[in-house]
């Protein structure tokens, strides 16, 4: 089948999970599938990176969006349109063209979507589309504004989170197929867009042979660990409560503990934590991250908005990393708590359970060995994309 994808972002380097995810379905369904590739990039320098990608995509053609978000033009399109701030961000001039010449062009099979805020570049058409919603983006955003204390900017955060459901459920329902990280994620949208019928799941997942070769060489002195991308507001809030709320509990249990905080993008805030605090180190970036679980006793993944599965939580499993997470960290996972890895929802809760795990090297192997076998058996990107080709094919017509 031939298949156009569009991403908002370069799918390579593995930066951020959104690009783990593309790439890895793109590597595996590439051996089934002629596949297309239109992607936003928001610097010329990413263009090194389109040769890895057309090992794989029988072409790729990228358009640059702006540099910072925030730039007037973005701003001012959602002051002054319908769509809200996430979608005009990701609105390129040329792009939603280049799509329709593409069409006319060349007969696809189907279009696939990644994120919502990229279904605008796409013009109306006969061929049928997939959409993946990578997260329930509005719940992020409306956690971030309840919680935010810029009072005077409140109302118009609450009126863009508003264009973003609106839009946000508006293609759900119009795309010919929707599909979701996790069953949780999929019964939310049952409920609250009760008219989307075609929805299922194809979660994350994690490059398990990739994983595998990982060596645990753990320090002498007690490592935590954090994984994740500071674009996403759900994991700048997490960060801040760890290192605010959960990080000196954990030091009275553990005065000679160490805290690695690993994610791409990170805030000037986030940054400043290891000057404030010689026990913690802030990586903005590292080139292979199975050197960050490589040598942590524990992940620790304090997150309480956003929806999707957590690519920290299955990464840190392939690598036989306990894990200590929220309810909402290991929502999606249908693990067992206490088996493939550790649910504690307060600060008390997780400092002890970060602290029984590192005290017991008993529980570290058996969480270690439980959640390999987990992840191995069920998140494998050849399993997950086995189930995206069925999907492709239902929906591309082919058999």
């Amino acid at each position: 089948m031939k298949i156009l994808m569009l991403t908002p972002y370069l799918p390579y380097p593995l930066l951020s999970g959104g690009q783990i995810r593309s790439y890895n379905l793109i590597k595996n369904l590439s051996q089934k599938h002629e596949i297309t590739l239109f992607s936003l990039i928001k610097d010329e320098s990413e263009k090194q990176h389109l040769p890895e990608l057309k090992k794989y995509c029988h072409k790729v053609q990228v358009f640059k969006r702006t540099f910072s978000p925030w730039h007037p033009k973005n701003i001012l399109q959602a002051g002054f349109s319908l769509y809200p701030f996430l979608v005009t961000r990701n609105l390129v001039s040329g792009t939603k063209e280049a799509v329709e010449t593409e069409i006319k062009n060349s007969h696809y099979d189907l279009i696939h979507a990644e994120t919502f805020y990229m279904m605008p570049n796409i013009p109306k058409n006969p061929v049928p589309v997939i959409l993946a919603e990578q997260t329930i983006e509005y719940l992020g955003y409306q956690s971030y504004a309840d919680k935010s204390q810029l009072f005077y900017l409140k109302p118009l955060f609450f009126i863009d989170i508003l264009k973003i459901k609106l839009w946000e459920k508006h293609y759900w329902e119009n795309c010919n197929f929707l599909i979701t990280m996790s069953e949780d994620d999929k019964q939310f949208i049952s409920t609250v867009a009760p008219d989307v019928k075609n929805i299922d799941v194809v979660a994350n997942g994690v490059d398990i042979d990739w994983f595998n070769q990982t060596k645990k060489h753990l320090p002498s002195d007690p490592t935590i660990l954090f994984v994740g991308t500071f674009k996403w507001l759900p994991n700048s809030e997490a960060v801040d409560f760890l290192v605010n709320d959960i990080w000196p509990l954990i030091k009275t249990k553990m005065p000679s503990a160490k805290l690695l905080i690993v994610g791409n993008s990170p805030t000037a805030k986030a940054l400043s934590y290891q000057q404030k605090d010689s026990s913690i180190t802030v990586i903005g970036g590292i080139p292979d991250i199975r050197d960050a679980y490589a040598k942590a006793h524990v992940l620790l993944a304090p997150v309480f908005s956003g929806k999707g599965t957590r690519y920290k939580i299955l990464e840190a499993m392939a690598t036989g990393t306990p894990a200590v997470g929220t309810k909402i960290a290991l929502e999606g996972l249908n693990i067992t708590p206490g088996k493939q890895a550790i649910v504690a929802n307060t600060a008390e809760e997780m400092a002890t359970a970060v602290h029984n795990v590192v005290s017991h090297p008993k529980l570290q192997q058996q969480l270690a060995h439980n959640g390999k076998k987990f992840v191995s058996e069920k998140y494998d990107w050849k399993t997950i994309s086995t189930k995206l080709d069925k999907i492709y094919r239902q929906v591309g017509g082919s058999s």
